[in-house]
C-alpha cells in the first residue's frame, strides 16, 4: 500500500520527471575555442583603435562578452557525481559521466552526488550559513544521534535507532519530486523506524518475530518499509539496520529483573531435567547388576538424597551413620 495521498477528484496529478541521460560535447574543443575567441576579440578591438577601424573595434567588443558567455558552459564532472540541466526552467536531462564537458551556456547545472551516504536516525544536520558577501560563516554540521523512544506492540517504552545506507539512482525526482531530499530521506526514515517498532515485541518467549530475536528479518522489513517511503524521491536504500535497541530508562531494571527470573527457572528446570535423568539410571543400575536390594521407603530416602545433592546450588553435607 502506498504511503501518499492520491488526488482528489478535479485534481491534477503531479507531474513525474523521468530521467533523461545526456552525453555531452567534450569541453577541451570549446575550450579552446573561447579562449581563441576572446584573444582574437582582444587584437580587434586593440587593432580597429589603433588604426581607426571602427567596424573592427566594435566586432572586437562584441567577440569579447560571447567568448565569456561560451566559457560558462564549461563543467567538469568528478566520479560518482552528475549535473541536471535546466534550461529556463525545464528539464533538459542528466550528465552521469564523468569528464570535461561543454554544454548550452545558459543551462542551469544542479550538482546532485551519486555517492552512497550513510545516517543514523535520531541526528539533525544544521545547513551552512552564508552572509550577504557569500562568505561561509557556519559549516554543515550534524549533531550526535539520540535513540528515538517509542512504545513496542506489548506498550513497553523502548529506545532504538538505526542506521541507513542509500544512494540517489534518479536525479530527477530527487530534484523535482521533494524539496529536499536529504531531508526527505531522514525524515521518513525515522517514521518507518518508529512504525516498524509499535508492530514487533522487544523479546519474544514463544519463538515469534520480536525485535531482538529476529534481527535479520526486521532489519530486512525495515529496509523494505524505507524503500517503499522513499520511492517517489529516486533513492535506493542499499541496508537498514538497527544500532540501538535497549528498553527505556524507566523500565530498564524491571525488565532486567524479569530477564534474571527468567534465566534463573530456565536452567534450575536443566538441572532438574537432569538431575531426574541420573536418578532412574542410578536405580535402574542397582536394580540390573543385584548391587543392593531396596524397599519403597529406602528408594524414597535415596531418591530424595540424590536430588537434593544434584540439584543444590552450594555442596552438600554429607551425613554418615554409624549404627545398622
Amino acid at each position: 500500500m502506498s504511503n501518499y495521498a492520491q488526488p482528489s477528484v478535479g485534481e491534477q496529478p503531479p507531474v513525474v520527471h523521468p530521467e533523461r541521460l545526456v552525453v555531452p560535447a567534450t569541453g577541451w574543443m570549446a575550450l579552446a575555442s573561447c579562449l581563441g575567441l576572446l584573444v582574437l576579440g582582444v587584437l580587434m578591438m586593440i587593432g580597429g583603435i589603433v588604426s581607426g577601424s571602427g567596424f573592427a573595434a566594435v566586432l572586437g567588443i562584441m567577440l569579447l562578452p560571447i567568448a565569456v558567455i561560451g566559457l560558462c558552459g564549461l563543467m567538469a564532472i568528478t566520479p560518482n557525481d552528475s549535473r541536471v540541466l535546466i534550461l529556463f526552467g525545464e528539464y533538459r536531462g542528466t550528465v552521469k559521466q564523468s569528464g570535461f564537458f561543454w554544454v548550452n551556456p545558459f543551462y542551469s547545472k544542479k550538482r546532485v552526488s551519486l555517492r552512497i551516504r550513510n545516517f543514523e536516525t535520531g541526528s539533525t544536520s544544521t545547513p551552512e550559513q552564508k552572509d550577504a558577501a557569500g562568505t561561509v560563516v557556519q559549516a554543515k554540521s550534524r549533531s550526535a544521534s539520540r535513540p528515538s523512544k517509542v512504545n513496542d506492540r506489548d506498550g513497553n517504552p523502548i529506545e532504538i535507532s538505526a542506521v541507513v545506507v542509500w544512494r540517489v539512482t534518479d536525479t530527477a525526482e530527487a530534484l523535482f519530486e521533494v524539496d529536499d531530499y536529504v531531508h526527505f530521506v531522514e525524515v521518513q526514515s525515522e517514521a518507518a523506524l518508529r512504525n516498524l517498532a509499535t508492530r514487533y515485541p522487544y523479546d519474544s518467549e514463544d519463538h515469534e518475530e520480536s525485535l531482538r530475536g529476529s534481527t535479520d528479518e526486521i532489519c530486512s522489513r525495515l529496509r523494505e518499509d524505507i524503500q517503499e517511503r522513499l520511492q517517489t524521491a529516486g533513492v535506493h536504500v542499499i541496508e537498514a539496520r538497527i544500532s540501538h535497541l535497549a528498553y527505556a530508562a524507566e523500565i530498564a531494571s524491571a525488565m532486567l529483573q524479569r530477564q534474571q527470573a527468567g534465566a534463573v527457572v530456565a536452567a534450575r528446570t536443566k538441572i532438574v531435567d537432569g538431575a531426574v535423568g541420573m536418578v532412574d539410571m542410578a536405580l535402574e543400575h542397582l536394580k540390573r547388576d543385584n548391587i543392593v536390594e531396596l524397599n519403597d521407603q529406602q528408594r524414597a530416602t535415596l531418591v530424595s538424597n540424590l536430588l537434593v545433592v544434584l540439584c543444590s546450588d552450594r555442596h552438600t553435607q554429607p551425613v554418615v551413620q554409624a549404627g545398622s
